[in-house]
This record gives structure tokens, C-alpha cells and sequence, in this order.
């Protein structure tokens, strides 16, 4: 069965927002988010090969050499499906982006 790589995104501002609100708020988002989050994951083991995890800051290599970046990388995740729609369906009730501040959920098909 086809992988695909799921990548979280969040943008700088979203973040920012939530890390602005009020520190018992943002503990009452987290509480329902994790468990939400626990909850989808049990939900679709079956599917999920690799449970990737969140991410933090980048550090980019280029032929300049080694140096900070931005970009709206916040986790991923490794899934099987039948095709890319059907692994995209997977993420419609994500809390990344239905609790959280995500922006979205990048379905990316392994092509090697």
C-alpha cells in the first residue's frame, strides 16, 4: 500500500497568538488537544507506520553552509493509504487544525 508523509503546518502568527493568550488557556486548550490528538491517533493505528512527532526550530544546509530558517514545519507523521485523497481524508478531524492553531496538513506521497 502507498506512504505518505504528512507534514503539520502552523504559521509564525498562529503561534505566537496562542503562546499570547493566558497561560490557564492555553493549558485548557492543550488538555482537550492532547486528548483529542491521543484519541485520533488510536483511532487510525492501523494506517499509521511511523508516528513522527513535532518539531521545533530548522537549521538549513545549502551551498552557503550551515544557518538559521524559517518555514511552516511543526511535525509529521508517516501513513498508508490507497491513494493521496484518501490519506488526506485521514486529517480531517485532526486536532492540529480543529483544537490547535495548525494551519493545515501537507499529504505528500513517497515516490522511492
Amino acid at each position: 500500500m502507498p506512504r505518505f508523509l504528512a507534514v503539520y503546518t502552523m504559521k509564525t502568527e498562529d503561534v505566537v497568538s496562542f503562546r499570547n493568550l493566558p497561560k490557564a488557556e492555553q493549558d485548557a486548550i492543550d488538555a482537550v488537544g492532547v486528548a483529542k490528538w491521543k484519541a485520533w491517533e488510536e483511532r487510525n493505528a492501523a494506517v499509521i507506520l511511523d508516528r513522527g512527532g513535532m518539531v521545533g526550530k530548522t537549521t538549513r544546509v545549502s551551498r552557503d553552509g550551515v544557518g538559521k530558517a524559517v518555514n511552516p514545519f511543526c511535525g509529521y507523521l508517516v501513513v498508508e493509504a490507497d491513494t493521496a485523497d484518501a490519506a488526506a481524508r485521514l486529517f480531517l478531524d485532526h486536532p492540529h487544525i480543529t483544537v490547535f492553531p495548525g494551519d493545515g496538513v501537507d499529504i505528500m506521497p513517497f515516490v522511492t
